[in-house]
């Protein structure tokens, strides 16, 4: 596996994971609870998800980028977990 390959799947686990843990967030009721901490945390977590998007050696997956461009995480996330099982 060459270094770039290697770099992608990397960045894309990570991206997996980060849009995971922006789920977690959602449906976190208890943080609910406090809007400002909640918001924070939902600002966070997109910061990093964007910040990873960024990071993805190109060329990307045109429906991956075009999910991550419309911010369709959920998509974006069953895209990456099909990936990985197929």
């Amino acid at each position: 596996m060459s270094i770039r390959v290697k770099k992608m799947e990397d960045t894309l686990v990570d991206l997996a994971q980060a849009l995971r843990e922006r789920l977690a967030v959602i449906s976190d009721e208890q943080s609910r609870r406090d809007e400002a901490k909640h918001i924070a945390r939902l600002r966070g977590i997109s910061e990093k998800i964007e910040t990873l998007q960024a990071a993805l050696p190109q060329p990307v997956d045109p429906r991956l980028a075009h999910y991550l461009q419309r911010r369709s995480y959920d998509k974006a996330l069953e895209f990456l977990e099909g990936r990985r099982t197929a």
